[in-house]
């Protein structure tokens, strides 16, 4: 249960900052820079840091995206543009939840990065942070890979209104990409709830309860990531901040209304599952209750034939059965009369 419960005893009493994981220093750091505006577009991926900070007075839009998280580099940039040492520490600190802060001069936003993995069939994530200034939106990721490339490409190719509108739109279109994802991941989850309500009702195999498992931890790790994100968008889009324009606060609408429908969603897949244990308990009482019919048929059968049996297997030396010269088929003929007869009057009763 780790991915649902962080434990953070181990952090009591510490100064702020003073849990960072130097580790991260470790990986490797991407940096790319997207400065643009309706006329040009410039796509850049930076050695340094330092390389971004001339971009900070810029007229165009400017997008910074760092793929990575060392606390020196989110040091350096919150330095240059004047980033409250909160911010710093929500995002070098994984497993912060969803979550909008409106500094006046900037507005600084968390939410998580949802993927599935098709190689070991689960769902998993990463802390996303985004600060949108007046004219620029810096965006951490703790790893490599994003939902981002159709918003590169609509910049590249200046389709759309990313390139006529501000830097609000941009972090509106980085919220939409990231709230669409979990439209696929909920597809995919969908279909395997379908697939396994098949084959509870088809034949409840074994292992089906501990998939049942999996999927309810997943749409509760799901609904504990998304449900926050709707105080987010709701937060974006009632802002009276002056990053965000009146036009944009309408796009922010429909991120709204889709996070709505992912968590109804959630909701409904959460009581299908909740169903479908149910269901697949009273499918394998079921099974038990029908191997115990055909059990006690078979048992009540052969116990007539048990006692004829046990009566002619006596030593005893005066039984006159035992010297007719067909006593033996005789006995044999009635005991496959008295089967045959129970078998039919249990079909008479439907108990076959």
């Amino acid at each position: 249960m780790t991915r649902v419960f962080k434990k953070f005893s181990g952090k009591l009493g510490l100064p702020h900052g003073a849990d960072r994981d130097d580790t991260e220093t470790k990986k490797e750091i991407i940096i790319t820079i997207f400065d643009y505006d309706s006329k040009q577009c410039r796509e850049k991926a930076l050695d340094k840091v330092e390389e971004s900070f001339p971009f900070k007075g810029s007229p165009t839009v400017t997008w910074i995206n760092i793929e990575g998280i060392d606390p020196k580099i989110v040091q350096k940039i919150d330095d240059n543009f004047g980033v409250h040492p909160l911010v710093s520490e929500d995002i070098v600190i994984s497993g912060q939840r969803p979550k909008m802060e409106d500094y006046g001069d900037y507005i600084f936003i968390v939410l998580r990065m949802i993927y599935f993995s098709v190689k070991f069939n689960e769902i998993i994530d990463e802390q996303t942070s985004l600060i949108l200034g007046p004219n620029f939106v810096i965006s951490f990721q703790e790893k490599e890979g994003d939902v981002f490339d159709p918003i590169r490409q609509r910049i590249r190719e200046g389709k759309g209104r990313l390139r006529i509108m501000g830097a609000d739109y941009l972090a509106y279109a980085l919220l939409d990409a990231v709230v669409d994802n979990y439209y696929a991941i909920l597809e995919k989850r969908g279909e395997d709830i379908e697939k396994l309500e098949d084959e509870i009702m088809a034949y409840p195999r074994n292992g089906i309860g501990q998939e049942i498992h999996q999927l309810k931890r997943d749409m509760n790790y799901l609904r504990k990531q998304i449900w926050p994100l709707r105080e987010v968008i709701n937060g974006l889009q009632r802002n009276e901040s002056k990053l965000i324009k009146k036009q944009t606060a309408i796009y922010l609408r429909d991120v709204y209304d889709h996070t709505i429908q992912i968590i109804d969603t959630i909701e409904s897949f959460r009581d299908m599952l909740s169903g479908l244990h149910d269901i697949y308990l009273s499918s394998i009482s079921n099974k038990m209750n029908e191997i115990m019919r055909i059990l006690t048929v078979f048992a009540v059968i052969f116990i007539p034939l048990t006692f004829i049996a046990g009566v002619y297997g006596m030593n005893f030396e005066f039984m006159p059965e035992l010297k007719w010269r067909y006593g033996y088929f005789m006995v044999l003929g009635f005991m496959a009369c008295v089967g045959i007869g129970m078998v039919v009057f249990f079909k008479k009763k439907h108990w076959l």
